[in-house]
């Protein structure tokens, strides 16, 4: 076991010409009047000083590490440099700055695993972009489970969860076509992931016996077999069984009905079939300061919800709202589970 008591949130660079860099160095300049928890930034510090100088920000880069991150944070933002190969223009995406970009997230991940960083926080990464430089996993979710694996030579499930102040969703299958969800959905991975859910809700985020409400796959949550079998087939055995086993569960519920506020009061988690189904509520309800969670992991890992919006880059219009709260909550679920990965 290693204690990460004290040290600082791992911030991973994300693509170099999207929004990540803007939003760090804003959520480090409101780091007294909003109460930035201390980070250290992986990434390049050249090119994160020509963006702040582009967006006309006076902002002290300094390269260290986590020994001296937390006590540099006060008065300059604390960088660990991982170079980018290729010139950064804000907007541009560049395959070419794709090995900085993984280099970032393993930088992080290798902190905390060894004791150093409290937990990963993850900006927005361009998959499209990764995609043509040879990376092969779905998302980042996926990227750092196998990270994980590696580290610990233990196989495990990671679980997505997006956690608002209104709102925690979890999707049983994530970046897969919607076609090819039925034949994914199986009793065993939907058992897993809310078995995942239920701990990390206890272990992390202090819910004592947490309350799962389960989303039924096919409308009306399949209307007694008349929209689909997969409901009473598949869905409500795992729902018997969880509450067998002492686990709070409901369901299969029919999914339109599950997300107001009514509704949202009666469970902690929502366990949604597949992304858009958990994703839509979730950012309806909270766009600007739900967080990207990644349950199941031996380490506390963040994100804010939303892309690189490269669009955006460069123009000093991006909010920071969900990255800030995503530092936030790495560090209270730090804090949570007293910095100890096992």
């Amino acid at each position: 076991m290693r204690d990460t008591t004290g040290g600082p949130l791992a911030l991973t660079m994300g693509d170099p010409a999207g929004i990540g860099l803007d939003l760090s160095l804003t959520t480090w300049l409101g780091r007294r009047e909003r109460a930035t928890p201390p980070f250290l930034f992986i990434g390049d510090p050249t090119v994160l000083a020509a963006r702040a100088a582009l967006l006309g920000h006076t902002v002290a880069i300094r390269e260290t590490d986590c020994r001296d991150a937390v006590s540099i944070f006060a008065d300059a933002l604390p960088v660990l440099p991982v170079r980018c190969p290729s010139p950064v223009i804000a907007g541009e995406a560049d395959s070419a700055n794709a090995p900085a970009v993984t280099g970032s997230i393993d930088t992080a991940v290798q902190l905390v695993m060894d004791g150093e960083a409290s937990a990963v926080v993850t900006n927005p990464i361009a998959k499209a972009v990764l995609y043509e430089a040879g990376f092969r996993f779905p998302g980042h979710t996926e990227y750092l489970a196998d990270l994980a694996e590696k580290a610990t030579g233990e196989p495990l499930l990671p679980v997505m969860m997006l956690a608002g102040p209104k709102l925690r969703a979890v999707p049983v299958t994530i970046h897969i076509p919607l076609k090819d969800v039925p034949a994914q959905l199986t009793a065993d991975l939907i058992y897993r992931t809310c078995t995942i859910t239920a701990a990390d809700l206890r272990t992390r985020f202090g819910l004592d016996r947490p309350k799962l409400a389960l989303a039924g796959l096919n409308p009306h949550a399949g209307e007694g077999g008349a929209l689909g079998a997969e409901d009473d087939a598949i869905i409500r055995p795992v729902v018997e069984r969880l509450r067998a086993e002492g686990i709070d569960a409901t369901g299969p519920l029919p999914a339109d009905t599950m997300f107001h506020d009514r509704a949202r009061a009666t469970y902690d988690v929502a366990i949604c079939m597949y992304h858009d189904q958990a994703l839509i509520p979730a950012k309806a309800l909270g766009f600007d300061d739900s967080v990207n969670v990644t349950l199941g992991l031996p380490f506390i890992r963040t994100s804010p919800d939303h892309g690189t919006a490269f669009s955006l880059a460069g123009k000093g219009i991006a909010r920071d709202d969900s990255l800030l709260a995503a530092l936030k909550l790495a560090a209270e679920l730090s804090n949570n589970t007293a910095g100890v990965i096992v």
